[in-house]
């Protein structure tokens, strides 16, 4: 008796044989269908339509089937688009604001050198100018220090201003850099009057970033809030009409008022020559004329 075939049995056997029939029925079918289209062309139509509307529903689901697997698709690829296009826009906008910026510190820092070179021309006394490279704010003592020494002719004594008005005076002068005694420093006192009526006043620094405002003549207190100080011109050192500060709060004998000049804001300062009064002279004419009556 022989072997069996490896790789070969009966069920195997039968699949062959209905692959075979069912190749020569669908073979028949096709050549009926064939002659029908042939000999009965209305007929075929029929048949055909009805094939059309029997395939339909499948048809139809296998549309709907295809356009929600390319609407994901899209619908995936137009998201991951949208989101590289947020993260450039996100970088551009990014890159736009430090520019903002950085044009705004540009601009700013032109407006205060024109600021300054204003001041400088129309100030005979002026000796040099320089920028305010630190001030101090936590320590008691208020100093700045100022990008111009005695080889620029600065001395101590002198005093510093801005194109907003006093920040203080020079305390030491090195030979490339000086160090200013701010007047909110309480070792600093200036003499000078209110801009409103011309009364004469003192500020002395608090050490706290203020000054205190106090009137010469004991009596009411003659300040208002909103008041502008400016300095006087008396004791021969700061210029007069200097704005000097503004008054913020009142006390009970005197006013807290805030400097003007804010040396953490102010970057450019010019050093002036210590102001001296003019001391009035008798003109020639009179002097002689004095004996003789």
């Amino acid at each position: 008796m022989a072997a069996p075939r490896p790789g070969w049995s009966r069920r195997a056997q039968y699949a062959v044989f209905f692959s075979f029939i069912a190749a020569i029925i669908g073979v028949a079918v096709g050549l009926i269908l064939l002659a029908i289209s042939i000999a009965a062309p209305e007929a075929f139509r029929n048949l055909r339509g009805a094939g059309v509307d029997a395939t339909s529903p499948i048809s139809n689901s296998l549309h709907e089937i295809s356009a929600t697997v390319d609407g994901l698709a899209s619908g995936a690829g137009d998201y991951w688009d949208a989101a590289r296009q947020n993260g450039g826009l996100k970088a551009e906008n990014a890159a736009l604001r430090r520019q903002m910026t950085e044009a705004r510190a540009i601009m700013l820092d032109n407006r205060e050198l024109r600021a300054a070179l204003r001041l400088r021309e129309e100030t005979p006394a002026t000796v040099a100018a320089g920028r305010l490279v630190s001030s101090s704010f936590e320590s008691p003592r208020r100093f700045a220090v100022l990008s111009a020494g005695s080889r620029d002719g600065v001395a101590e004594g002198m005093p510093v201003r801005s194109a907003d008005g006093l920040i203080g005076r020079i305390l030491d002068a090195g030979m490339f850099n000086s160090r200013v005694l701010l007047i909110s420093d309480r070792a600093s006192t200036v003499p000078a009057r209110l801009i409103v009526n011309g009364q004469p006043v003192l500020c002395q620094g608090r050490g706290d970033g203020t000054v205190e405002v106090r009137p010469l003549e004991v009596g009411r207190n003659p300040f208002k809030v909103g008041d502008v100080v400016v300095t006087s011109g008396v004791g021969g050192l700061y210029p007069p009409l200097v704005p000097l500060a503004r008054v913020v709060r009142l006390l009970d004998d005197s006013a807290l008022a805030l400097p003007i000049a804010n040396p953490a804001s102010a970057t450019v300062a010019i050093v002036e020559q210590p102001y001296q009064p003019e001391a009035s002279k008798t003109p020639p004419a009179v002097a002689e004329q004095a004996p003789n009556q």
